[in-house]
């Protein structure tokens, strides 16, 4: 007989094993119904892009041909439609990115996240982006207000047609979209300008610090806005022996002879958005100094004989990318030509082509750096009266309401004097009452966006004329057209102050450092045809020698520019492939500068260490390709920073990491070459001792692994590129973005690619564009991504690929081209 206590306890192992089993089958149930959900709801988001679709607002149909990149190249019948045309069929790819931005720049942002959002959304309603659109609305031409409304009225008839079918985002987040209004274009616009502009005040802080410790003379040296590697557009570059003017050489006889030999010498041979990231929120730049290339050829210097123009704007990684790809054309029935026709890139949410080409010219951009932006230190009384030339004024106080998800509303008061918001309370351990004078908030002449006239552009005249209307922000356009000509204009309104350069918080009381105007256009710097045949920008310095506007007192790094006038004036014949292999080089010649004296050092001290001998012979082998498989890249970057820390800790303490400057690699060179007593550390008898210990630190660092040969910069400074809100879903991360990858170039390549610190800072090409004179079928563009801000779009991340691999896409923009090309046509027509 079998034992009563088996029995029962078989019975109960079988009772468990069935709940066990019920409970898995329940679980993969739930798993595949979450996924299915998943999946209907992610394909039934998915925009029509075949047949026909009736769109109320339209005068005449509509044709929206894609092709095989989901590019978008639209036909109407006259502009109206166009530009309603073009919000629609963005709406379709973009809707919830267009969203995202409009909240990121109207400061509305925790109403959807929550209150992780809310220091974000507060910093963003002190620049006061609503009320200046609303200036700047009533400001605008009559033209303008048309074009922007018909883009939103297309906007809105996609919205109001798909309330049931919305992106995926929006139910994810449990909202729906407002009504998008001509002034939400405005708003992105603003953060345009914003993300290019904004945030100089911070430097002017920190170097109101470093030259309360320092005193003029080493504050000057860090601070340095001329190199002899600036090669302003038109101008020949500066032989190495030739000094500017405002170099100092006292130093240059403390040099060691091997520094000298350097100077006297040729240069070494080549060797959405984050939701609360800022581009000063990390310190040092030393991977991350900012920026953009363009660059025009001649047909003198091309293969084909024709100009060949290029363009890779440097901007924050994000998924969907921030450009769109579209062509935009007004077709006219017995006309040789279409009226109107252009291709590029454009910003979802606002209307037109900002980069790209038309039948006739083309044209690139990368950020100028103009001085927009000051502090005025405000003297407030009992009465909440702040002093003024003509006496005391009452300030003007905005309330502002952020709502905030799942939280009480924030009260916010934005007090505004004659300058601008006053942000005092947003900058640590600050007392005074210092205000912003912002160029955007000055005058709704800085919000002027002339696109229609730029993309209708035939010649080099119309296109200088479109510019000169351009309130900002500041950039560098490069210009090619079908004639062989090729041209550089500065444009955007900058200010003209009282004194040249605010360069640190300045007394509002008085007229002393007021702006008293803008610098007039046709005094901005401007090429047409120069002998060379070569014009390029990367955001160093663009004004020749003794020119008389201070346009900017932070100029970037002069490296790139210097590698792509090296390669330029090679004496090669370019074709289009070189341009785009150009846009990939990641030879940083600074940075093999500093592996050499690095190298130097260290065979010169008196007992370095086996590790920091190990680490010289890794840099001493390196050309100064900045590849993801090399650790020299690793090596020098990171004794680098120790050196930076070495040199500026012992003079400011805990202030040395305020020190942030688009030159300091210039900085840093010139203490290299020229070996200063004055820089130089008490606790170091020379400067080799000083840069074998910066090695020294960097190879004893925690990060430092044991075997330095496998410290590559892929390992050490990887990228992330993931959804802000699909990448946090489990189920979808996998299919969201990128996720992590590695990535050669840093700050100092062409192919530039840096992060901050922390890593939460990522800079990017975020475009890359070769207009091709000889055949304008045959230029080529691509954006990181895709087309797609759809998860489940066969374009959400197709062209990811080809920007990692650096390869391109061909845009087709003739009509033939394009009819051949196409892979789907939808047809909006008129009517409900």
């Amino acid at each position: 007989m079998a034992s009563p206590t088996f029995a029962s306890t078989s019975r109960r192992n079988g009772t468990l094993a069935r709940i066990a089993g019920l409970a898995l089958a329940l679980a993969i149930v739930l798993i595949l119904g979450a996924a299915g959900w998943c999946y209907l709801q992610l394909h039934a988001a998915l925009p029509q892009v075949d047949g026909q679709v009736r769109v109320e607002g339209l005068a005449a149909p509509v044709s929206v041909l894609r092709d095989a990149q989901g590019v978008p190249h639209i036909r109407a019948a006259n502009l109206h439609d166009l530009m309603f045309a073009q919000g629609y069929v963005a709406a379709q790819d973009r809707l919830w990115q267009m969203d995202a931005l409009r909240r990121a720049a109207l400061g509305e942002l925790a109403e959807i996240v929550g209150p992780g959002a809310v220091e974000r959304d507060r910093q963003q309603r002190l620049l006061l982006i609503r009320s200046t659109t609303e200036r700047a609305w009533d400001a605008l031409p009559a033209s303008t207000r048309e074009y922007f409304q018909a883009y939103a009225s297309g906007v809105n008839a996609f919205i109001g047609s798909h309330r049931g079918r919305l992106p995926v985002e929006f139910r994810l987040l449990r909202y729906a979209p407002r009504a998008w209004t001509p002034n939400d274009s405005l708003a992105l616009g603003l953060f345009l300008h914003e993300m290019l502009t904004h945030g100089h005040y911070r430097r002017q802080l920190g170097r109101e610090k470093i030259l309360a410790k320092l005193g003029p003379e080493l504050t000057a040296d860090l601070y340095p806005n001329s190199s002899l590697h600036d090669h302003p557009p038109g101008a020949e570059a500066r032989r190495l022996d030739q000094e500017s003017d405002d170099d100092d050489d006292d130093d240059d006889d403390d040099a060691p002879p091997v520094m000298r030999t350097t100077l006297e010498g040729a240069p070494p041979k080549p060797l959405l958005l984050g939701w609360g990231s800022s581009v000063d929120s990390e310190w040092f730049s030393a991977v991350l100094p900012g920026g953009s290339n363009d660059w025009v050829v001649s047909g003198a210097h091309t293969v084909s004989g024709k100009p060949l123009l290029s363009n890779d704007m440097h901007l924050q990684q994000a998924m969907p990318s921030l450009w769109y790809e579209a062509q935009l054309e007004i077709t006219a029935a017995g006309a040789s030509a279409p009226p109107f026709d252009v291709a590029g890139f454009t910003l979802p949410g606002m209307p037109f082509v900002l980069i790209g080409h038309n039948q006739r010219i083309a044209w690139g951009a990368t950020n100028l750096g103009a001085d927009v932006e000051d502090l005025f230190i405000e003297t407030f009384n009992a009465q909440g009266e702040y002093q003024t030339p003509e006496g005391w004024k009452k300030p003007e106080v905005r309330h502002e309401t952020i709502h905030v998800k799942g939280k009480p509303d924030v009260a916010l008061d934005v007090v505004v004097t004659r300058h601008g918001p006053v942000i005092s309370d947003f900058i640590p351990g600050e007392t005074r009452k210092l205000a912003l004078e912002w160029a955007p908030l000055k005058d709704p002449a800085f919000v002027r966006y002339p696109f229609f006239e730029i993309d209708s552009a035939q010649n080099w005249e119309e296109f200088r004329r479109a510019l000169s209307a351009m309130g900002g922000p500041s950039l560098n356009f490069v210009y090619a057209d079908v004639d062989g000509h090729i041209g550089y204009q500065a444009e955007g309104r900058i200010p003209l102050r009282t004194s040249p350069t605010n360069d640190v918080p300045v007394g509002g009381n008085d007229h002393a450092h007021e702006w008293t105007g803008v610098v007039p256009f046709d005094k901005l710097p401007s090429v047409f045809d120069p002998p060379s045949g070569i014009i390029a920008t990367a955001n160093a310095r663009i004004t020749p020698d003794k020119y008389p506007y201070p346009l900017s007192s932070e100029w970037m790094a002069p490296f790139r520019t210097e590698r792509i006038y090296r390669v330029l004036q090679s004496g090669r014949q370019f074709a289009p492939d070189d341009m785009l292999a150009l846009e990939m080089d990641v030879a940083s010649e600074y940075d093999h500068f500093c592996a050499e004296r690095f190298v130097y050092s260290v065979d010169h001290a008196k007992q370095p260490s086996a590790r920091a001998r190990a680490a010289a012979d890794l840099m001493r082998s390196w050309e100064g390709q900045v590849t993801v498989d090399s650790a020299a890249p690793t090596l020098t970057v990171g004794a680098r920073t120790e050196l930076w820390r070495m040199l500026l800790e012992p003079k400011l303490g805990a202030d040395y990491k305020l020190y942030r400057w688009g030159m300091q690699s210039v900085a840093l060179e010139n203490i290299l070459l020229r070996q200063p007593p004055r820089w130089l550390p008490a606790n170091y008898p020379n400067y080799d001792e000083l840069l074998t210990a910066a090695v020294e630190a960097m190879v004893t660092s925690p990060e430092a692994p044991k075997s330095l040969n496998s410290w590559t910069w892929g390992k050490a400074r990887p990228f992330r590129l993931e959804h802000p809100v699909l990448g946090e879903i489990p189920l979808l991360r996998r299919w969201a973005g990128p996720g992590r990858y590695q990535a050669a170039g840093d700050g100092y390549t062409v192919k530039q690619m840096g992060h901050g610190e922390s890593h939460a800072y990522q800079q990017a090409p975020s475009e890359r564009m070769t207009v091709d004179f000889a055949n304008l079928d045959a230029s080529t563009m691509n954006i990181v991504t895709g087309q797609s801000g759809q998860i489940f779009s066969p374009h959400y991340l197709d062209q990811w690929k080809a920007w990692a691999e650096g390869r391109s896409f061909v845009f087709p923009f003739s009509d033939g081209a394009v009819d051949r090309a196409k892979q789907q046509e939808l047809r909006l027509e008129p009517g409900k």
